[in-house]
This record gives structure tokens, sequence and C-alpha cells, in this order.
């Protein structure tokens, strides 16, 4: 980190990375002195950084995607890192992760879940069969996606997807977060 020029006084920083990856991304200035430093930021950008790297997810697996979901929350892949940690219910969650085939008796519980949450409140999507009803499409007992119940905001593609799938979804709900997009729009 500290081989990484900082932006000088004045100018706009230059992005190294993901954006929002660092604090110093965010800032609008930074001045360096001996001993230490100021950064001036926006309260908005600096409020959406710290929701991205602080996402409190409510997992809810309901078939064979709901494994590769635990897989990506193991130690191998360590989501804990990013700020990501597991939470048994709704009013303590801001990202609901639906991973599976989304049946017309449990859409209920999902849309009931999903009211639960405080806002601001993100889902992904996690799979063929919750993005699109997959292989079940056509059977009378099967919702054709989530997103006919809740509004989803990212959808991960696969059957079942892998972790990697998985991290890449977060990252990209990140994003979103950072450049202040509305949950479910």
């Amino acid at each position: 980190m500290a081989d990484t020029p900082l932006p000088v006084v004045g100018q706009a920083p230059a992005t190294a990375g993901a954006a929002g990856a660092a604090l110093e991304d965010i800032a609008d200035e930074v001045v360096r002195f001996p001993g230490g430093g100021i950064a001036l930021v926006k309260s908005d950008a600096l409020f959406r950084w710290a929701q991205k790297s602080s996402l409190w997810p409510l997992t809810f697996g309901l078939a064979c995607c709901a494994i590769e979901m635990m897989a990506t929350f193991a130690g191998r892949f360590d989501v804990d890192r990013f700020g990501m940690i597991l939470r048994p219910t709704p009013r303590q969650s801001d990202v609901m992760i639906i991973a599976g085939t989304v049946t017309i008796k449990m859409a209920p519980r999902i849309r009931t879940l999903y009211d639960q949450m405080p806002h601001p409140k993100w889902v992904i999507s996690m799979g063929s069969c919750a993005n699109s009803g997959d292989h079940y499409r056509n059977v009378y007992s099967v919702v054709p996606g989530v997103d006919h119940v809740i509004p989803v905001d990212v959808y991960v593609a696969g059957c079942p997807p892998t972790p990697e799938a998985l991290l890449e979804g977060i990252f990209a709900l990140q994003k979103k977060i950072v450049e202040g997009e509305r949950a479910g729009a």
C-alpha cells in the first residue's frame, strides 16, 4: 500500500484496482504531511463505501445452490475479509441471497422475510432455478424466477454456480452500492 502513489492536493485520485477498494479511492483530496494526513470525502461517498464494506447477508438456501453458497462462506473463500457476516435473522440483514428453486409454497415466506429486512435491502439471485425456474420452468409448482416475488439486484448464473461466481455477484453488488444505485432498481 505504501508503494502506490497518493493523490496530490487539488487533483482527483488515481484509481488502482476495484472501485472504492480503499478510502483513498473515494477521497476528493488527500493532504499528506509528516506524521499524518487529511482526506476530504463527501459524506454520501463515505457512507456508501462503509455500506459496501459491511454487508450482512440473510442466506436462503432452497436447493443444490445452497451447498455452493455454503462453500463460498467457508474457510477457503473466506468472505469475512469483505466484511460479510452471516446473520440468522432478517431484522439484522441487508442482503438476501436466494439460492435454489423457488416454489409457489415458499414464495410468500420469502416475501415475508424480505419485508422484515431494514432498508436499504439488496437481493442476490443465485442459480438458474432462482433466476428463471430453469429445468422446472414449466412445472406448475415453481415460480419462474424469484424476481416475480421480490426485486432482484444481482443475478448469478450457473447450475449450480461456483463459489467464484457468487463472489463475482457480491463484487457486482458492492460496485452497485458504491455507485449509489438504489436497492431493487
